[in-house]
């Protein structure tokens, strides 16, 4: 007879770690942002081989992207309880994020992975000048902020249910082709970030899930996904060229977010 209270026995519902074993059971975590990754991945290399477009076609392209990354950013900000918490994180957010210079850490970063692009093709014979930092930052703000990225990585770390993140990953593998298309192979590097953030929180899924109560939890995911929403409406502002906004120094805000979201049932 199988004794169920032992750890060992297993059941798709326990936390606990069963006979696969702490490495199957960790792959099993990272499932779906492995496949996360993989779309995006697939999406880029797919958008970069397409036949070069028109600058005209190109231009009309990124201008339905910009608005629909404005209106998915609306979506997501209006969902706050707390419109004070929204300002406050905002604030603080952008002083912290000036601070640690994140804006020009984060296009550095671009910068050296187009540098390293383009002396690969200059040494096949390939033309240089490939731009990457824009694509790889554009990307990686967009997959990486949003509720789908945090709920999707709890959800695979505490259940090994990848269903959020499958319906994530078809998202982002469609716009990840438009994207590269457009802006170029640097969208590709964003697979990197995605995977390490995305991976980060469905490892520590447990962790979070014992030291916040789901209430708790409903709280802080509501809140960032708000400030996160207004991080993607200056996204889109960007892709659109009405007004180009340093919305990684705005990055803290969505911890910020998180914090106050918690602090607030804390009253």
């Amino acid at each position: 007879m199988i004794d169920t209270a032992d750890p060992f026995f297993y059941n798709e519902k326990s936390y606990a770690f069963d006979i696969m074993g702490e490495e199957e059971t960790a792959i099993m975590a990272l499932w779906g942002t492995i496949v996360n990754t993989l779309a995006v991945l697939a999406g880029s290399l797919l958008g970069s081989f397409l036949p070069q477009l028109p600058e005209r076609l190109k231009n009309t392209i990124m201008q339905g992207l910009g608005l629909a990354v404005i209106v998915l950013g609306m979506t997501m900000a209006f969902e706050t309880e707390n419109i004070l918490i929204t300002i406050g994180s905002l604030v603080l957010g952008g002083l912290t994020g000036e601070w640690l210079k994140l804006d020009d850490r984060l296009n550095a970063l671009g910068r050296k992975l187009e540098q390293g692009v383009n002396r690969v093709l200059k040494a096949r014979g390939a033309q240089g000048g490939t731009s990457v930092a824009q694509g790889f930052v554009t990307a990686t703000l967009v997959y990486c902020i949003g509720a789908m990225a945090i709920l999707g990585a709890i959800d695979s770390g505490l259940r090994n249910d990848h269903d959020i993140l499958y319906t994530k990953s078809m998202l982002d593998g469609i716009s990840s082709i438009i994207f590269a298309s457009t802006l170029g192979i640097g969208v590709m590097f964003s697979a990197i970030p995605v995977f390490l953030y995305q991976g980060s929180i469905a490892l520590a899924a447990g962790a979070i899930m014992l030291a916040f109560s789901e209430s708790s939890l409903q709280a802080i995911i509501t809140e960032v996904t708000a400030v996160g929403g207004i991080l993607i409406i200056g996204i889109g502002l960007g892709v659109l060229n009405v007004k180009s906004i340093n919305v990684a120094n705005l990055l803290p805000a969505i911890a910020y977010a998180g914090l106050f979201g918690w602090l607030a049932l804390q009253v």
